[in-house]
């Protein structure tokens, strides 16, 4: 899929939502309360950004401590970011999508599906870029490793 055409109907289709209903909760309870309710969640998306956004930054340093690689962290930074995007940008759609990105339960679904959907591109392109249409990711698996995904250790000598 192109993505121009998807930011492009993003860029023209999200201001067009956000105003429908902008106006929708500004003829119900008036214009001033709906730009202070968008100044509030702004205001409160800030605050919970700046928490989360600690939290995160403890998680990424723990798992650099520990000698591991911080993906989950890594992925959580970069949906905080998206999500206090989102909270920046006026409005209510935004507003929602944003406060879910910031909901560590639904941070934690969002992660779930980008990583499985990362993995299967990885997956699906590792098999074409083979050749071979059998291909078959197994974790533990590969040169140097028994049937259980331990290493085994040994000599070799080249022999030319």
């Amino acid at each position: 899929m192109r993505t121009f055409p998807v930011f492009a109907l993003l860029f023209f289709v999200v201001p067009l939502v956000e105003i429908y209903f902008l106006v929708q909760v500004g003829q119900v309870i008036g214009a001033f309360p709906t730009i202070m309710l968008v100044v509030f969640t702004a205001v409160l998306g800030a605050f919970l950004l700046r928490q989360q956004g600690l939290s995160t930054f403890v998680k990424f340093q723990r798992a650099m401590a520990q000698g591991e690689m911080p993906a989950t962290a890594l992925l959580e930074g970069l949906i905080l970011v998206v999500g206090g995007l989102l909270l920046m940008t006026p409005g209510f759609v935004t507003d929602t999508i944003g406060f879910l990105c910031l909901i560590p339960f639904t941070r934690a679904w969002i992660i779930k599906g980008l990583s499985s959907r990362f993995q299967m591109r990885v997956l699906s392109s590792a098999s074409v870029a083979s050749g071979s249409t059998g291909f078959r990711y197994q974790p533990g698996s590969g040169p140097g490793r028994d049937d259980n995904g331990k290493v085994m250790e040994g000599e070799y000598t080249r022999k030319e």
